[in-house]
């Protein structure tokens, strides 16, 4: 009979571990979110606010990926955005595949210049920032300079009938899903301890074993591809882009403070943030339309000066015991 009344005490000790909670807390966090993003067409016509709602949960969480794992700040991120809008306008226009299908590609495109790009990954800090920059402006110069036929010239490119935005919606339901999956994923995994630890301080990774390079390249390219495919579906979903848009320093701007106000570092912290925000900033517009980014702009900046951490981050910080529950 103890022994029964020992192994039930041990059973439940095991589900109580906080790494378990957490993990539950989680996993049930995406369930709902998904869940809540699914049904909001049946309930609000609205759907590019929800549509919006899940594109900046995805690319503040592919911004953390490098950003708050890695410590590497992307100011060129918006390069990916505009390659997936891109390279799937391409892939549909020009080489006629169907749009399902033209999204990899530019996903592909994107992930592509990543890999070129790479070497960037030497500098760090500043250095690291500003030629991030440089090199989105250069893309964004290329793509201009491109034949009309190939890209649309200064008109862009125009996807027409063939882009449903119904169907564009699930895609970036899908899109979310897979960056909530891979950021559980790496706060576990070796490779986000590896992260951490360059983040921390490369020369004592390093010294540990760690291999710098191919950490944050792996980081690097997961950034890339969501980031990408963002870029696909947002085109999917809008049918028209054209290089201002597509490579706009504002999706690099926003997505910088989406993450940084949830919190970078954490799974969790980016969702919150993009959440809020994107959520604030619709009630603003409601409320204040011409005021708009100037409201705005005065919470960031209040939400920087008390939360320098995040909302996230100054909550673990003003509480440690939530760190054993926060992804």
């Amino acid at each position: 009979m103890a022994n029964v009344v020992t192994s039930s005490a041990s059973s439940a000790g095991h589900w109580l571990r906080p790494d378990i909670v957490r993990q539950l807390i989680w996993y049930l966090l995406i369930v709902v979110l998904v869940f809540w993003c699914i049904t909001a067409p049946s309930r609000d016509a609205n759907l590019s606010l929800y549509f919006s709602f899940m594109m900046w949960i995805t690319l503040a969480s592919s911004l953390n990926f490098i950003a708050g794992f890695a410590g590497y700040m992307p100011f060129g991120f918006v390069a990916f955005y505009g390659l997936g809008a891109y390279g799937t306008g391409i892939a549909v226009k020009v080489l006629g595949l169907p749009i399902w299908l033209g999204v990899p590609c530019g996903a592909a495109l994107g992930v592509a210049f990543a890999l070129l790009v790479a070497p960037s990954l030497r500098l760090a800090g500043i250095y690291f920032a500003i030629v991030s920059l440089s090199l989105a402006i250069i893309c964004q110069r290329v793509v201009a300079l491109l034949p009309e036929w190939l890209t649309g010239g200064s008109l862009g490119i125009n996807l027409g009938v063939v882009a449903d935005r119904e169907h564009g919606y699930y895609a970036m339901v899908l899109v979310l899903v897979g960056v909530l999956v891979t950021a559980s994923w790496l706060a576990r995994s070796r490779l986000g301890k590896a992260l951490k630890a360059i983040r921390d301080d490369v020369e004592a990774a390093d010294a540990m074993g760690i291999d710098v390079a191919r950490s944050r390249l792996k980081a690097w390219l997961l950034a890339a591809l969501f980031a990408s495919l963002v870029g696909g579906v947002d085109a999917w979903f809008t049918g028209a882009f054209d290089t201002q848009t597509a490579f706009d320093v504002l999706v690099t701007a926003k997505t910088v403070i989406y993450a940084m106000a949830g919190g970078l570092g954490t799974a969790l912290g980016p969702v919150v943030g993009a959440g809020v925000l994107v959520w604030v900033d619709d009630q603003i517009w409601r409320a204040f339309p011409v005021l708009n980014n100037f409201l705005l702009g005065l919470l960031i900046v209040v939400l920087i000066l008390f939360a320098p951490r995040g909302i996230v981050g100054s909550l673990m910080q003003r509480f440690p015991r939530l760190r054993r529950y926060v992804m």
